[in-house]
């Protein structure tokens, strides 16, 4: 990978010149959701189908895996847990891929997998999905009314519900616009040099994105790749406002938090704070510090509801966390795990991580700050990729409950039900605690890919 440094803006003199456009940066498709005439389809673009017409394909509610594989109500089966407060109550074992990607809002959860549907849940039952061009959903972002899909060809593709048909979403914008595209390519100095002998626009991402996250208020958009940039996009016009070169390595994670900071993580090894700023209507982000620098991979990050904590999780199974009240001081590491953390998730007081161990540790912090590890989900028999947790409303006016989704690689979603008045539960398994210090790395550092 070639060696690209600082910020590329729209109109900078960054970058080597470069003026025809190449035919296969374009996935068929207008900003106007229509198939081009004559789109290209090369063997140079093997991420193109020229089977799909257009994105959303009327959903086939006879293709659905429900018939052979439906959500099962059932409660402390083998593998789960033995606490009434976190149970097991639903899963679903998917005949389409991996999990990669989860997002809950209100009652309805998305699902991405390495297939080209991305399956709506309601009710444990299945409600609808829709179709895209491009396989491996690796990001599913909810920003108000629009659902945000970021994809392995290095695209991100917003869709909508239709106002007639709550079961029916439509493509609205695929990032970047064919558009915005287009007006970028004109100027050379807009191409950057990414690999010896290939260059791309600097509003595209020439490699997976790895997550997506918006802002609040939803006015940005902020896509993290393995091409080791992040990129800002306005939420209301899709347009491509800045991209950072942010590491020496892949962009696994990206979190925005309060004060215009966000925060990202690599492998690289290291998680960093950048600032942002608004200048009439462009923005600017600045490198503030870095956080963590280390061998091992960062994997995950995850800020707690308040935005009062930030938590990173490492390709050697550790969790490290840092407190906003003390200018992001490092305050301690959860172990927990015996492989690489590959998600993680915040709701409440409560934090759970999942791993390529195939479990959750579920987290809970105290009023002093400590964490203690109350509980450990088992029911998975494959790497946990992703987590998604919303409140759930039938829990008892004097409790907090959430309900926590888990999608893993052995092409299951699991749907549990965690109370933060847990503690600590009797078992046979060592204690979990938070810990002042950074511990020994151990030979389990290094868990394939730094890429996740």
């Amino acid at each position: 990978m070639g060696t690209m440094t600082g910020l590329f803006e729209e109109g900078s003199s960054h970058g080597k010149k470069y003026g025809k456009l190449n035919k296969d940066e374009f996935d068929g498709y207008n900003s106007d959701n229509h198939l081009r005439k004559n789109s290209p389809v090369t063997l140079d673009a093997p991420h193109l189908d020229p089977q799909m017409a257009i994105d959303h394909t009327a959903y086939d509610p006879s293709l659905s895996p429900l018939s052979k594989s439906p959500w099962s109500s059932h409660m402390n089966e083998e593998g789960s847990t033995s606490n009434d407060n976190e149970a097991l109550i639903g899963s679903l074992v998917r005949e389409e891929g991996h999990i990669y990607s989860l997002a809950a809002t209100k009652d309805l959860l998305y699902t991405g997998s390495e297939s080209k549907n991305i399956r709506v849940w309601k009710n444990q039952k299945e409600f609808t999905g829709f179709k895209c061009h491009s396989g491996l959903v690796k990001a599913i972002v909810i920003a108000g009314e629009k659902i945000l899909t970021g994809h392995q060809d290095g695209r991100i593709r917003v869709w909508k519900v239709s106002g007639k048909n709550d079961q029916q979403h439509k493509r609205v914008a695929t990032l970047p616009t064919l558009r915005n595209y287009i007006k970028c390519s004109v100027k050379p100095s807009n191409y950057v040099e990414v690999k010896r002998h290939r260059n791309v626009l600097w509003i595209k991402h020439y490699d997976a994105i790895s997550c997506l996250a918006v802002t609040e208020d939803h006015s940005y958009i902020y896509s993290a790749s393995w091409d080791r940039t992040f990129k800002v996009w306005r939420a209301s016009s899709f347009k491509c406002l800045e991209s950072v070169i942010a590491h020496e390595d892949a962009v696994n994670a990206l979190v925005v938090g309060l004060d215009d900071l966000v925060f990202t993580g690599s492998a690289d090894g290291s998680v960093k704070i950048w600032r942002r700023e608004v200048h009439g209507k462009r923005t600017k982000h600045f490198f503030s510090h870095t956080l963590l620098k280390q061998e091992c991979a960062v994997t995950a990050l995850t800020m707690s509801g308040e935005g009062n904590f930030l938590y990173a999780g490492s390709s050697d199974g550790l969790v490290n966390y840092w407190v906003r009240e003390t200018n992001w001081e490092h305050r301690g590491t959860l172990r927990g795990h015996k492989l690489a953390i590959l998600c993680l998730a915040a709701a409440g007081s409560l934090i759970f991580s999942g791993s390529a161990d195939m479990s959750i540790c579920v987290w809970k912090r105290s009023l002093s700050q400590e964490h203690t590890c109350v509980n450990v989900l088992s029911g998975h028999c494959g790497p946990v990729k992703c987590l998604a947790a919303e409140r759930d409303l039938d829990g008892m006016c004097n409790e907090r409950r959430w309900i926590l989704y888990s999608g893993s690689l052995d092409k299951s979603v699991k749907m549990w039900k965690v109370s933060e008045n847990s503690t600590a539960q009797h078992n046979h398994q060592p204690p979990r605690h938070s810990v002042d210090h950074f511990p020994i790395v151990s030979s389990l550092k290094r868990v394939g890919s730094k890429r996740f």
